[in-house]
């Protein structure tokens, strides 16, 4: 070890004697940065809930109220606010009362008019106990003023008057609405959203407030709240409210570091207030709880297009389908039949084969989405809120030899197997349109895209003992193609769905397998994919 060593083991060992630490030299935000870094075997669980809304608002959070115009948003945000003012638990939901209670409540309602005075009013005489607990101490206060919390200092000026006017810093504050409270802002560009959601989280940071942004839906309400996704991104909790047959659902779309399963349903009950100059009533409403209602599921045009085709289709050619995998009270056709009945409906305004394909794949997947079909290899029906539960079906025969395919066409085997096969079809040994072919006449290339396909080796052999044990469960398919055989062309079959299976098979030996044909001049290869 040499002198400038043991000089540096000293004054390391001297350090350590004295407590000395560089962080201690460390000032200013390199300081604030240094002391938030937390090893983390000193990371300690937090037992102890924040809640403001038990299961629906944290303390110093950020939540998002959207959804369509006149749905009930503000009655909705007035209602939670009265409660929380008043300590009071919101419909079965817990809120910090007596001596837990958090704070006042400030409602800035940025769209100004008498409205919010006559909502008010009209909570005075439905819920006067609330209200009385409220006026007593001052507990709620109202800002009927525009505010530009993005492009000015508003934000600033909120703060500053609140700690002049509350004895105690609020504990929610209530911003109706974000396009009134926006200023020159464009609630569509990321960066003008991100200089409203700085000002969100300076109003938390300063107050300690849970702040809540009253919002509306997108055109397309599927997407959530309207404008820049920066806003769902920052946000805490988001809180979709949607109206069915005048029950309005609160109904919590995002929750942080909540459970996202919050759900209540209120009807709009209206509140005589008195009557103006012309001798007309004049009425308000307050939120009352009732049951939740299933949400209905809004149509597009082309939906409805879609949905019209789809029951001509079904009128037309509708099979009842012998399956475990079909309802026994339903008609089913095929996707190929559905497509065609779109195009005689005009479902695409365009004219190409490329358009139709389009429009009909985007309607066909949005319909599924909504749960208003149900696609089961490549056969569809209607949904209803009738569907029954199906019934137990006949197992398949046991294939003594353990090889070959005789299970296959064997009509319990169709049973068994979940195969689509029509009442009429049943009756006979085989199914119509499902045929045994050589396996060296179908070929696999170009499946789905691929130009040479590679099966996972390892679901194919869990196949073939699948197959051995039960007979082949799904048939496979395929579209009459010119294919090599031994080196020469021939009529044969271009594979389209059932890779693995048909390696399965090739496995096991078999010489023949069953395949389903798919008409040449439906085929869609885009649907297989």
């Amino acid at each position: 070890m040499t002198a400038f060593q043991q000089l540096d083991d000293y004054d390391a060992q001297h350090r350590a004697d004295t407590g000395y630490s560089r962080k201690s030299k460390i000032v200013g935000r390199t300081a604030d940065i240094s002391a938030a870094i937390r090893p983390v075997h000193r990371i300690q669980p937090a037992l102890r809930s924040r809640y403001l809304v038990k299961g629906w608002l944290d303390r110093g959070a950020f939540s998002v109220v959207y959804g369509e115009s006149n749905v009930g948003k503000t009655f909705f945000a007035m209602d939670l606010a009265i409660h929380v003012a008043a300590g009071e638990d919101w419909h079965g939901n817990r809120v910090p009362g007596g001596e837990k209670w958090t704070g006042p409540v400030l409602y800035v309602a940025a769209e100004g008019g008498s409205g919010i005075n006559n909502r008010i009013e009209a909570m005075r005489r439905e819920r006067a106990d609330l209200m009385d607990r409220i006026n007593d101490n001052g507990d709620l206060c109202l800002l009927n003023l525009p505010l530009d919390l993005c492009t000015s200092n508003d934000a600033h000026f909120l703060i500053e008057a609140i700690r002049e006017d509350f004895p105690q810093m609020p504990s929610l504050i209530v911003i109706d609405t974000l396009a009134r409270t926006m200023g020159n802002g464009d609630e569509n560009a990321a960066k003008d959203m991100g200089l409203f959601v700085r000002n969100i989280d300076m109003l938390r940071k300063e107050t300690g407030a849970h702040v809540m942004v009253i919002h509306h839906s997108g055109k397309d309400t599927s997407k959530g709240a309207r404008g820049s996704g920066s806003l769902r991104a920052a946000a805490d909790t988001e809180i979709e409210l949607t109206r069915n047959d005048g029950v309005v659902m609160a109904e919590a779309r995002k929750q942080r570091d909540l459970t996202c399963d919050g759900i209540f349903a209120y009807r709009l009950k209206s509140v005589f207030l008195g009557f103006d100059e012309d001798g007309d009533k004049v009425t308000s409403a307050v939120v009352e709880a009732t049951e939740p209602v299933k949400r209905k599921v809004k149509l597009t045009g082309t939906d409805k297009i879609a949905l019209q085709a789809l029951d001509d289709c079904i009128r037309d050619h509708g099979q009842k389908l012998i399956s475990d995998n079909y309802p026994r009270n339903r008609r089913c056709v095929s996707l190929e039949r559905w497509r065609e009945y779109c195009d005689r409906h005009s479902l695409s305004s365009g004219e190409s084969d490329s358009a139709k394909r389009k429009a009909f794949f985007t309607v066909k997947n949005r319909l599924h989405e909504k749960e208003l079909v149900r696609i089961i290899d490549g056969w569809l029906w209607r949904v209803a809120p009738d569907d029954e539960a199906l019934p137990a079906l006949p197992t398949v025969t046991s294939n003594d030899a353990g090889e070959g395919h005789a299970t296959v066409t064997a009509v319990t085997a169709l049973y068994r197997s979940g195969n689509a096969v029509t009442q009429t079809q049943a009756k006979n040994s085989e199914q119509e349109g499902i045929v045994k072919v050589s396996v060296g006449h179908v070929s696999a290339l170009g499946h789905r895209g691929t130009g040479c396909p590679r099966p996972d080796r390892e679901k194919v052999a869990k196949l073939a003992d699948d197959i051995k044990q039960a007979g082949l469960s799904h048939p496979i398919r395929v579209v009459p193609a010119k294919v090599y055989f031994n080196g020469q062309q021939i009529d044969g079959y271009q594979l389209i769905d059932g890779l693995h299976r048909l390696e399965a098979c090739k496995n096991l030996g078999w010489s023949e397998v069953p395949v389903s044909i798919i008409d040449p001049d439906t085929y869609d290869p885009d649907m297989w994919r």
